[in-house]
């Protein structure tokens, strides 16, 4: 369909800003040059860097096998784009159109983009967060930080929190023959993410590494030396942990703050967007030139009974990025919906770990190839007499077959038979998540409901 006289201008003429220079932001600016915008594009970032690659940081940075200046994203096409990196976004009017930063300034836009992402859940008491040894894991600078602290030998290391991050930590902390302890609040690593039934194979692989794993507990405090040195950790099951880098890995907090008082649909469980990207404001109508991709979004999936839901996964963000960059510079009868189904990746303790779907969703879980005992095995999630998600350990070959039987939504338990299940593998059991109200570390999925707005609205009849 040919375009109209103002989509004609915005495309030659028009300001795209994008706040957030990350791989959704990148890969955005990409799509919008490739569909034919020459307008202006402004990339705004609150790092000094370039975006770039954050898997590599938990895995082969902390080893030492890449140096943390070589995680650079690849460009797919130059983008032309004014950079402003180092200040961040700390304002939004969305009447004027204009994003107010950190260094005073503002700039005007036609369409806004918002890619701004997460970052790494502090350790919640500034002082002890604040001892030389305590660190967190999510950027490029906090991975040098921290690879030059491990390679110097450490006495011990704790990782605090056991989802695929902190896992990740102490896979490549026993990978360097360094003695780390992993506190884990939850039942077994990885529960809030895959349930109890996976939890437990993770936690045997765990302790079979060597690592010092105790679940059920919470580090109650961080303990310092005369000279301000991390010297111990305090649990609430009354041990003590002697230690001298502290690795928080308490998930991650979306960044939304600067979004405060802009009339978004914006809060900590992100901005709500719908299946086109388009962001809503906090009485649930979509806007026309905000858009929103990447882990900030909150969008709704038909296959999931219309949840919104929030993905921290590298694909997402991609996939995301590029319907939005698309829907921004398109007509409504040329825009497209992000329909992805979520997917999701960890290498640690040698296991390749890969799942599709939304498995916090799911009520029980079937081991469908392979078996646990062995960490190789495929097994499938039901939610309400349908396959919900499929998690694999070094068996990713099923996964292309089970996210198609997701997306057709076949029946749980599948009816067919396998050529190699064992018993465990007979009957479905309870997946085994935690209550909801208590959530453990590290779910790269989360189901944050059906409203797009954190903000309750009062509606008042009119009087005659």
């Amino acid at each position: 369909m040919p375009l109209d006289g103002s989509l004609q201008r915005l495309r030659r003429e028009g300001h795209i800003v994008v706040v957030g220079a990350s791989l959704a932001g990148l890969r955005a600016a990409e799509t919008l040059r490739e569909e034919g915008f020459s307008g202006t594009l402004t990339m705004i970032g609150d790092e000094p860097h370039e975006p770039y690659d954050r898997p590599p940081l938990s895995k082969q940075v902390l080893l030492g096998k890449v140096p943390p200046d070589h995680t650079a994203l690849p460009r797919r096409r130059a983008i032309d784009a004014e950079w402003r990196l180092g200040t961040a976004a700390t304002g939004l009017d969305v009447h004027a159109k204009r994003v107010h930063l950190a260094d005073g300034s503002s700039v005007e836009y036609d369409r806004l983009l918002i890619t701004t992402g997460v970052r790494a859940r502090p350790w919640p008491n500034e002082l002890e967060a604040d001892l030389d040894g305590v660190f967190v894991l999510r950027t490029v600078d906090d991975a040098s930080r921290l690879h030059h602290r491990l390679k110097a030998g450490p006495r011990r290391v704790l990782v605090i929190g056991a989802g695929f991050t902190g896992s990740e930590i102490a896979s490549a902390c026993r990978e360097q023959q360094l003695p780390v302890t992993v506190a884990e609040r939850g039942a077994a690593p990885l529960v809030g993410a895959l349930g109890a039934v996976i939890g437990e194979v993770a936690a045997e692989l765990q302790r079979e590494h060597g690592v010092d794993l105790r679940c059920g507990v919470q580090v109650t405090g961080l303990e310092g030396d005369q000279a301000g040195r991390l010297r111990c950790a305090h649990l609430s099951d009354g041990s003590t942990v002697e230690a001298d880098i502290a690795v928080v890995s308490l998930g991650a907090t979306r960044n939304t703050e600067w979004l405060a008082g802009s009339g978004l649909g914006a809060g900590p469980r992100g901005i709500a967007c719908d299946a086109g990207c388009r962001a809503f404001d906090v009485r649930g109508i979509v806007t026309d030139d905000v858009f929103v991709a990447g882990d900030v979004a909150r969008s709704p999936h038909p296959l999931f009974g219309y949840q919104f839901l929030s993905l921290e996964h590298w694909g997402n963000a991609i996939a995301q990025a590029e319907v939005a960059a698309h829907n921004m510079i398109n007509s409504s009868t040329d825009r497209r919906p992000h329909v992805w189904t979520p997917s999701f990746w960890s290498a640690q303790f040698g296991v390749n770990i890969k799942s599709v779907g939304v498995p916090p969703m799911g009520e029980e879980i079937m081991v469908m190839q392979g078996s646990l005992a062995d960490r190789r095995f495929t097994a499938v999630y039901g939610f309400r007499g349908r396959i919900i998600a499929a998690v694999t350990f070094d068996q990713a070959k099923w996964l292309d077959f089970y996210q198609r039987q997701i997306e057709q939504a076949a029946p749980f338990p599948p009816p067919y038979p396998s050529v190699d299940r064992r018993p465990e593998g007979m009957r479905p059991m309870s997946a085994g998540f935690p209550d909801p109200s208590l959530p453990s570390h590290g779910p790269t999925v989360t189901l944050s409901g059906h409203s797009p707005a954190d903000r309750r609205v009062s509606f008042t009849p009119l009087r005659a």
